[in-house]
């Protein structure tokens, strides 16, 4: 006699709409995408892992810092000789990729190194867009911008 194990069907990719927690520090993990702007003025520092390609496809995040996602787990993780000099334990970092699985799993290998102000970006980029919503830019960007434009 043969048992036949059919294997479960992949659902569609569900945003959360309360912020995942990490139970063993019960720190929360994601900001959803209607509370971006709140969590950039609360002090976290967006960061863009997208590829270049995809910020060139799909837009830049006005103010984040870009980040090539194969660097970006090395470049924020605080005492390697990678690591940016804002890269410290206390780092409060906003990670953001295309849907937010990228940032995640960015998000929870930063809590694990120490870095305990890693968050996601529920969603992502993509729900960035849904939500119409972007960063901002600074004064001396914009003036930077205006004398590019002349």
């Amino acid at each position: 006699m043969t048992t036949t194990v059919s294997a479960p069907v992949p659902s569609a990719t569900v945003v959360p709409a309360a912020p995942t927690e990490a139970p063993a520090v019960a720190t929360k993990l994601s900001v959803p995408a209607r509370d971006f702007r709140p969590a950039l003025d609360a002090g976290l520092r967006a960061v863009d892992i997208r590829t270049q390609d995809r910020r060139n496809a799909t837009g830049a995040i006005h103010g984040a810092l870009a980040l090539a996602p194969l660097e970006a787990l090395d470049r924020l993780t605080p005492g390697t000789t990678e690591s940016l000099r804002s890269a410290t334990a206390d780092a409060r970092w906003l990670l953001i990729s295309d849907d937010g699985d990228d940032a995640e799993w960015l998000a929870w290998h930063l809590q694990a190194r120490g870095v305990t102000g890693a968050m996601f970006l529920a969603g992502g980029h993509e729900a960035l867009r849904r939500h119409q919503v972007n960063g901002d830019l600074a004064d001396g960007e914009l003036a930077m911008i205006a004398d590019h434009e002349r």
